[in-house]
This record gives structure tokens, C-alpha cells and sequence, in this order.
């Protein structure tokens, strides 16, 4: 078998993996001990038993023979039912039916037919098919017939070991399985809360609990949540700090401008100033990365409607559809930025575009496709990096500060997801924008 192949079969979840670890060598281990035992003790306790029974069956023939007097085969018969178990009855002399071909798992009759070998000197017939176990012995004047219960000469209660076995088996799995669930259940509980935190939802206290290394695990995780969200404050304040400066700096120079006497120049001024404001709202979008909005309950269909009207408004025809359940779980002003990003690229450098949204149940996909000139595919990893324009691909002469592909794919991958880059079939760009939801 294949590494691939051994990877498919085998399960992947950490409580199956662990559940098999337990399981697998216990029903190892219970089959070899059933196999061995159960064979040792078949075969060793019939084997007693049968030479038993050939020895009984020895001894009434010897005093059959050794006591001519007919009279004395009835204390027989009855010695041998009272005392022996045994069924002893005289038939007519007579051949013996022919050998019967027995199987090699007929324990019993294999085990009596040569105990009676050794223990008789007179030819002998044996039936171990059925309940009593019926052999008959061809004397010099007649025929013995001796019915032989089959618990005298096989282990007929072996298989109380077994159930005993396989009972005790199930009650340790049991326990085991209670006892792994309870150590894996922290686990899956921190795995959970480490998918919401990157993406963005909120986590909720939960008390550590499970094995040392889980409940270390879990310490660690929530001391690293909470320096992340003090970074975070602490970027924001920072950033918030800055805006204010570099605005009130901004409206300065813009109020100034404005006091000037009318010039040629001062157009190319506030066009200037204007250029500087909206690089500043791209890079502070881009720094903060709106990581300290809480993921809501969203309606994807109205946001698009939305980016729809708002690229009307500047002259820009898209067309828009929507598949599947709306309502997602995300952040609002973050999602509606990264898809507001995707769409106005794709207005700025086609002429047709068209969002296709498709939710799934598991994940939503939404394709923005465009008929402008594209990107080549060695350079499509490139157009994600800050500030970078491709001067073949997108004309440099369009205002922007080279932000929005990778402030759309950081959104995108705060939620879980990513965005990726391929040739439309209307001749441009298609990005395809899909999150889990």
C-alpha cells in the first residue's frame, strides 16, 4: 500500500487515533491469548478426557470378556449408565459400517479414535457427529454399542472462557473510551477557540481543565490572546494618535491653500493634499486590518448590493448574483472593505465585470471576474505584496497606493480563507474570494 493510500485509510481525528492506539493492541492481545489458551485448553482437556473414556471403555470390555456368563452383562450395562455415564447395549454380530471421513476441526472424534486405538485390541466404528458420541466394537461372538455423552470426552464449557474474556474487554473499553473522551474534549475545546480567535470572533472564557500538558497548552493560549489584543489596543491607539496628527496637518495645509490668491498652481496643490488623504486612509486601513471587530451575523447579499450601487454611482455598470443561505458569520466592515477592494479593481481596468457569490453551507466563494487586461500568472503572488503596482499588467497613471489586493486577501485570511488569482473567461481577471462560513 501507498503512503497516500495508508493516509486515506487511517483516521485523522486525534480522539480516533487514540481510540485506536487502545483498542488495537487490546484486541491483539485478546485474540492471541483466545487463539493460545483456548487452544492449549481444548486440546489438552479432550485429550484427557477422551483417554478417560477409552480407559472406561477398556475396562467393561475386559470384564465382558473375562465373564462368559451372560447374566453378568446386565450388572454391566448397569456399572457402567450408574457409574461410568456410559450407555452399553449388545447387538447382533455383524461388519462394522465403513469408516466415516471426518474434517480436521472434529476435535473429538480425531482425539477418541486414537485413544481407543491404544486402549482396545478389537476392531472399532466411532460416530462423534452428534450430541452422544456412539462407538462400536465388533467382539469375537457379537457387537458392543456404547453411547458416549459428549461432555465425558470434549470440553464442552470452553467457551465460558470466552465470553468472560470478551466481556471484560468491553468493559474496558468502556471506561477507556470515557476516560479518552474526557482528556480530548480540552483539546478540541482549545482547538476550537484558537480557530475563532484567528478568525476574529470573539472566545469566551473556559476553565482549564484535562491533562498537564492540555491544561499548559491552554494557559499558553490564553496569555497569548490576551498580548495579542493589548498589541492590538496598542496598535490602534497608536494609529488613532497618528491619523489625528497627520489630518489636523493636512486640514492645515488644505486651509491654507484655500486662503491663497487663485493660482494655476493651486489646483495641482489640493489635488496633492487629496492624493495624501486617501494614501493615509490606505495605509491606516492596512495597518489596522479592522482586527478588533467582532464577526457578526451578516446578510452577503446586501453588502454586494450595496458595492453595486456605490460603483453605479461613479459611472461603473457590475452585475451581481447570489446562490445558497445570504446570512454568514463575520466581520461586517472588514468583509464589505475587501470586497469593495476586489470590485473597484476590477472596475478600474475592465469595462464588464460580474460578482458571482455562492454559499455552500461549509464555505462562501465570491468570483469577480473582469475583461481588462489581466495579470500574467508569474506575476499574480506579486500583486498581494504592499505597495506593489505592476507596471505591465495595471497602468500606474490610476491613483491608489498598491494597498487593496493585499488588504482584501489580509481580511481574507483573518476569516479563515484566502484569495486567489486566474484567467476570466470574460478575457481579464477573475479573484476568488472564499472564507469558511
Amino acid at each position: 500500500m501507498t503512503r497516500k493510500g495508508a493516509n486515506t485509510i487511517l483516521p485523522k481525528g486525534l480522539y480516533t487515533r487514540s481510540l485506536l492506539i487502545i483498542v488495537v493492541p487490546m484486541v491483539l492481545l485478546q485474540l492471541i491469548l483466545a487463539l493460545v489458551s483456548m487452544e492449549r485448553h481444548w486440546s489438552l482437556t479432550t485429550h484427557r478426557l477422551s483417554a478417560a473414556v477409552a480407559r472406561d471403555i477398556g475396562a467393561l470390555i475386559d470384564l465382558d470378556q473375562s465373564s462368559p456368563d451372560p447374566s453378568g452383562r446386565s450388572t454391566l450395562i448397569r456399572v457402567a449408565r450408574q457409574n461410568l455415564s456410559l450407555g452399553v447395549q449388545f447387538l447382533p454380530s455383524g461388519p462394522l459400517p465403513p469408516p466415516r471421513r471426518t474434517s480436521a476441526l472434529e476435535l473429538l472424534e480425531r482425539v477418541l479414535a486414537d485413544e481407543l486405538a491404544l486402549q482396545i485390541k478389537y476392531p472399532f466404528w466411532l460416530d462423534a457427529s452428534s450430541d452422544d458420541a456412539r462407538v462400536l466394537i465388533k467382539l469375537p461372538n457379537d457387537v458392543m454399542q456404547i453411547m458416549v455423552p459428549r461432555n465425558r470426552a470434549y470440553a464442552a464449557n470452553a467457551h465460558i472462557f470466552l465470553v468472560w474474556m470478551f466481556g471484560a474487554s468491553i468493559v474496558l473499553l468502556t471506561v477507556s473510551i470515557l476516560f479518552l473522551r474526557n482528556q480530548i474534549r480540552p483539546i478540541l475545546q482549545l482547538a476550537d477557540a484558537a480557530e475563532n480567535l484567528g478568525k476574529g470572533r470573539d472566545v469566551a472564557p473556559f476553565p482549564v481543565r484535562g491533562a498537564r500538558e492540555v491544561r499548559r497548552a491552554t494557559a499558553a493560549f490564553f496569555a497569548m490572546k490576551d498580548r495579542i489584543e493589548r498589541q492590538i489596543e496598542q496598535r490602534t491607539s497608536m494609529l488613532a494618535g497618528v491619523s489625528h496628527d497627520l489630518r489636523t496637518v493636512l486640514t492645515r495645509l488644505r486651509l491654507q491653500i484655500a486662503l491663497l490668491p487663485p493660482r494655476p498652481e493651486i489646483a495641482d496643490l489640493e489635488s496633492d493634499v487629496s492624493e495624501m488623504e486617501r494614501m493615509l486612509e490606505g495605509y491606516l486601513a492596512f495597518t489596522k486590518g479592522d482586527a478588533e471587530e467582532t464577526a457578526t451575523p451578516l446578510d452577503i447579499q446586501a453588502v454586494l448590493a450595496e458595492i453595486k450601487n456605490d460603483t453605479a454611482r461613479m459611472g461603473k455598470k457590475v452585475s451581481v448574483s447570489m446562490t445558497g443561505d445570504p446570512e454568514i458569520l463575520a466581520r461586517p466592515d472588514a468583509l464589505k472593505r475587501a470586497l469593495t477592494n476586489l470590485v473597484t479593481n476590477a472596475c478600474r481596468f475592465g469595462r464588464r465585470v460580474e460578482v458571482k457569490a455562492t454559499h455552500s453551507g461549509r464555505e462562501l466563494a465570491i468570483t469577480i471576474d473582469d475583461d481588462g487586461p489581466g495579470i500574467p500568472s508569474d506575476q499574480r503572488d506579486e500583486v498581494f505584496r504592499p505597495f506593489v503596482r505592476l507596471d505591465h499588467a495595471r497602468n500606474l497613471d490610476h491613483p491608489g497606493s498598491g494597498l487593496g489586493l493585499a488588504i482584501a486577501r489580509d481580511v481574507a485570511r483573518s476569516h479563515g480563507g484566502d484569495i486567489d488569482l486566474s484567467d476570466s473567461p470574460l478575457g481579464g481577471l477573475r479573484a476568488r474570494f472564499h472564507i469558511p462560513a
